[in-house]
C-alpha cells in the first residue's frame, strides 16, 4: 500500500471500475477494499450478491454498495463466529459501521436504493423488470451513476477501516 490518499483513491478507483464494467454493488465495493486493503473473505463476495439493487433487485432495501462497505468494515471489527457462538456480548463493530451509514444518509439524504434512484435519475425503477432494467442503463445506471455511488461508498468505508487498522 502506498499513502492513505493513493489507497483510497486505488479503492475508489477499482469499485467505481467493478460497477461500470461488472454490476453487484456489495460485491464492488467489498471486492475493492478487500483486493486493496487485504482484508476480509472471497466467499462474502458470493454471499453479498443477492444484496445487489437494494436486495435481491427489489430497491426497496438498504443500498448494496452501503452494505458492501458494512461487509467490510465488519471483516475487520464485527464479533467472531467463535464469540458469536459463546454468546459474547463484546462488540467493537457499531461505531464505525454507524460512521459509514452516517456519511453516505449525509451524502444521499437515504439509504434505501430506491430513494437514491429518485435522487440520482428522477425515477425508481424495477431492476427485476427487463424493460424498466433496459432504461435503468440507458439512463447512465453503470456509466456513471452507480459507480460513483460505491467509488464513494469504498472509499468511505475503507477509510474507516485503515483507521480502525491503525488502532
Amino acid at each position: 500500500m502506498g499513502s492513505k490518499e493513493e489507497t483510497l483513491e486505488e479503492v475508489y478507483k477499482k469499485a467505481y471500475r467493478y460497477e461500470a464494467e461488472i454490476g453487484s454493488c456489495p460485491q464492488c465495493v467489498y471486492s475493492a477494499i478487500m483486493e486493496t486493503l487485504d482484508i476480509g473473505d472471497p466467499k462474502v463476495v458470493k454471499a453479498s450478491d443477492a444484496l445487489a439493487g437494494g436486495t435481491s433487485l427489489s430497491t426497496k432495501g438498504t443500498c448494496g454498495a452501503l452494505v458492501g462497505g458494512l461487509l467490510a468494515i465488519g471483516s475487520v471489527a464485527g464479533r467472531s463466529y467463535e464469540d458469536f457462538k459463546k454468546g459474547s456480548s463484546k462488540r467493537r463493530v457499531f461505531y464505525p459501521s454507524k460512521k459509514l451509514y452516517d456519511k453516505f444518509k449525509q451524502e444521499y439524504g437515504s439509504i434505501v436504493c430506491r430513494d437514491i434512484h429518485k435522487k440520482l435519475f428522477g425515477r425508481t425503477f424495477d431492476l427485476i423488470d427487463r424493460e424498466d432494467y433496459e432504461e435503468f442503463e440507458k439512463m447512465g445506471a453503470h456509466v456513471d451513476k452507480c459507480p460513483e455511488v460505491s467509488g464513494k461508498a469504498a472509499c468511505w468505508a475503507a477509510e474507516i477501516i485503515l483507521n480502525l487498522i491503525k488502532k
